[in-house]
């Protein structure tokens, strides 16, 4: 059977309903095969309402005909939708925001409202029926990237918090960098959170000082470690003032956050170790890729049966190259659309790739390392040849998660990088 064949067979088998997809509720467009507009139905997003949707689609069913559905958004407010219909063994398809947004576009007089963004989200359902992927909301996906959204929140806000601290710090302590290799150290935190300010400080020996900071630092602290930061702090002079108190509070405060945040990455990072595991995925046998970026790849790639081949899923996270040209002529150009968050974990997987080993010039991967040589002799930019290796790795990462096995490390000959 011809493409043209198949495609008309699937406009004559079968309704098509576009939704688009809201938080509080969902804006149903029915269309026949030939972009007919049947019907449209709104109701709210809670369970007990998706039955009212199977209905009214059915009003308009007749015999032979399958309805078939389409959902931009089936990891956010669609997916309690999805889960409901792909369990009543629905045919449901997932409608990248882009298209729908494409079909907006192009039309004469641009509209906005959520029946015509229904109605343009069943266009594309229409016209790249066979294309779109298959719904899968599976849990164990879902709640991975809901672990990870959480962990890089968390990320984020003690990133935020350490920041703050720093600035409050340098009002109370000029030299406070020199005092400990890391601020949001157990060791850094207690000594901070004891002593807010230098004033805390008066009378307070050395021996004391050293006495207070061995069981934070592990009984790692020496007598020369409390005796350079009681040096400092004299050497800085005084920085008492007006409402010490309350500059001391809001640095206590600082460091309880900072102490929360870091409990809440630990419990998180160990629920991800644990559904990580279950998923069989041995990504981590990887060199660069730790649990954290482990699950990013899990969490933004999903179920791997989504993707036929690599190909599709290079294409997914903006990897491969577009094609643009006119008449004879044309060039492949970089891909600026596509998952940017997938894109992100690949640039940094290649770039750890190529790096060297610290205190070493021996290559991180010298398969890799080699690989992105040939590229810069063979004219390439820098970042056209990280384009390549991340497009190798695209290979890698699917044939990972594919067959579940362990990276092997290819063994080549190198020349020692430098």
């Amino acid at each position: 059977m011809e493409l043209h064949d198949m495609e008309e067979e699937i406009r004559l088998k079968h309704i098509f309903v576009g939704i688009d997809l809201h938080k509080n509720h969902h804006t149903a467009v029915i269309l026949n095969g030939f972009k007919k507009k049947l019907g449209e139905f709104k109701f709210d997003n809670k369970p007990n309402e998706f039955p009212k949707l199977l209905a009214e689609v059915k009003k308009y069913l007749k015999k032979g005909i399958t309805p078939a559905y389409g959902l931009e958004d089936t990891g956010g407010y669609g997916r309690a939708l999805a889960v409901f219909l792909v369990e009543q063994k629905q045919i449901v398809k997932e409608v990248n925001p882009a298209l729908p947004n494409g079909v907006r576009k192009a039309n004469a007089i641009t509209q906005k409202s959520d029946e015509w963004d229904a109605e343009c989200v069943g266009h594309v359902l229409i016209d790249k029926f066979e294309r779109l992927p298959d719904a899968k909301p599976i849990d164990q996906y879902w709640v991975i990237a809901q672990l990870v959204t959480t962990r890089t929140a968390t990320a984020t806000d003690l990133t935020v918090l350490i920041n703050q601290l720093h600035a409050q710090l340098g009002h109370h302590y000029p030299s406070y960098r020199k005092f400990f290799s890391e601020l949001d150290g157990k060791t850094s935190l207690a000594f901070f959170e004891k002593f807010p300010a230098p004033n805390h400080l008066e009378g307070v020996t050395v021996e004391e000082l050293r006495e207070f900071l061995l069981k934070p630092s592990n009984y790692a602290c020496s007598f020369k470690s409390a005796e350079k930061i009681l040096n400092l702090i004299h050497e800085d002079g005084s920085t008492k003032r007006e409402y010490q108190e309350d500059r001391d509070f809001i640095i206590q405060s600082h460091i309880r956050r900072i102490r929360n945040c870091k409990e809440e990455l630990q419990a998180t990072e160990e629920r991800l170790a644990v559904i990580m595991k279950e998923t069989g995925y041995k990504l981590e046998s990887m060199y660069g890729i730790e649990l954290v970026s482990a699950s990013g790849f899990v969490a933004e790639i999903g179920n791997i049966g989504r993707f036929k081949s690599s190909e599709k899923l290079a294409r997914f996270a903006g990897i491969a190259p577009v094609f643009k040209g006119s008449g004879d002529k044309g060039k492949y150009y970089k891909c600026k659309q596509g998952n940017r968050v997938l894109h992100e974990l690949f640039y940094r997987l290649a770039c750890r790739q190529i790096g060297t080993k610290r205190g070493s010039k021996e290559p991180n991967n010298p398969y890799y390392y080699e690989y992105y040589q040939q590229k810069m002799l063979a004219g390439k930019t820098k970042t056209q040849a990280i384009i390549c290796i991340m497009r190798k790795l695209v290979d890698v990462v699917y044939a990972l998660m594919k067959n579940k096995t362990a990276y092997v490390k290819p063994t080549v000959q190198y020349k020692l990088a430098g």
